[in-house]
């Protein structure tokens, strides 16, 4: 936002939502009714992350009046440093996702790969242990590793080439549920890293809306609630084949109704309706205090 386009339009007192800290100086000359400051991950740990985010972050904390946290761990992580701290961890478009249970025909770059079929989809980057995706491809050569998403901030020539890793790119949105309905077990092969040490991964109830066994590696809010509820098998670089193997085996049916039951307890309606009124009541708080301070104001005794 502009402020160009604030005096263009005429928009007043506008609720500022800020994602990045870095989009600080856009907003500067702003005047907002609401600050939102949306932390959905900790950017600075991030491969290539601004030297001055960490200061930003700092600048936002003071003028935001609410902090959402992507999850548990971000949100125990700045708690400390905002009055109004909220955890909001992802939640999943499960009518979307749950196609994937009814896909009966594969994408083109995907129906000549053998099964089973193990599948990842997401960004590429630093936050995916890719020395673990080659050691299960060596383990296990008839397991076939399909990978989905953009390569961001790796070179991609580090990336392990075998014959049973399929690197297929990025696909869009609308497409996932057909990729995902032809995989056998959905993976979660991140590296315990620093970019990884906050995050909730959107994916988790993606998969399980897609009806999918999970295995993912130790990542905090995957373990609590996931894991804790066995609807994801935790798995570290020398046990990820055998949980494969373990949930490739899984009865079905009970697997389903666990994967249900997380799914249908959250929804992103609902998270928007406890977001607005948080929001709501900051507004109605901030009003009531300026009608407050207003009326504090001394007379003149002229």
């Amino acid at each position: 936002m502009h402020t160009s386009l604030v005096k263009e339009q005429d928009i007043r007192q506008p609720i500022l939502w800020f994602y990045t800290p870095m989009s600080l100086p856009i907003a500067a000359d702003v005047e907002p009714s609401l600050v939102v400051y949306d932390c959905m991950d900790e950017l600075s740990a991030f491969r290539g992350a601004p030297p001055m985010l960490r200061e930003r972050e700092r600048e936002l904390f003071a003028r935001a009046d609410l902090v959402f946290t992507g999850g548990q761990s971000i949100y125990e992580a700045k708690r400390a440093h905002h009055r109004s701290v909220h955890a909001f961890p992802s939640s999943v478009d499960a009518a979307h996702f749950a196609l994937a249970r009814e896909a009966t025909t594969d994408p083109a770059d995907q129906r000549d790969i053998q099964r089973p079929r193990l599948g990842f989809f997401g960004v590429i980057d630093e936050r995916l242990d890719v020395e673990l995706v080659a050691r299960v491809a060596d383990e296990r050569p008839d397991f076939q590793l399909v990978m989905l998403g953009p390569v961001v901030k790796i070179d991609p020539a580090t990336l392990p080439q075998r014959q049973n890793i399929h690197w297929l790119g990025q696909k869009s949105y609308q497409d996932l549920p057909a990729y995902l309905g032809g995989w056998d077990v959905a993976i979660m092969p991140f590296a315990l890293n620093e970019a990884t040490r906050f995050i909730s991964p959107t994916k988790t109830l993606e998969y399980l809306a897609a009806g999918k066994p999970v295995v993912s590696t130790a990542i905090r809010d995957v373990v609590t609630p996931y894991g804790d509820k066995e609807a994801v098998h935790i798995a570290d670089a020398s046990s990820f084949v055998a949980a494969v193997e373990a949930a490739l085996a899984q009865p079905t049916e009970a697997r389903l109704a666990i994967a249900d039951a997380m799914v249908s307890a959250t929804s992103w309606d609902k998270t928007w309706r406890s977001m607005s009124k948080l929001m709501a009541d900051a507004l109605q708080a901030k009003r009531s205090a300026a009608v407050r301070t207003e009326g504090n104001v001394p007379c003149s005794t002229i």
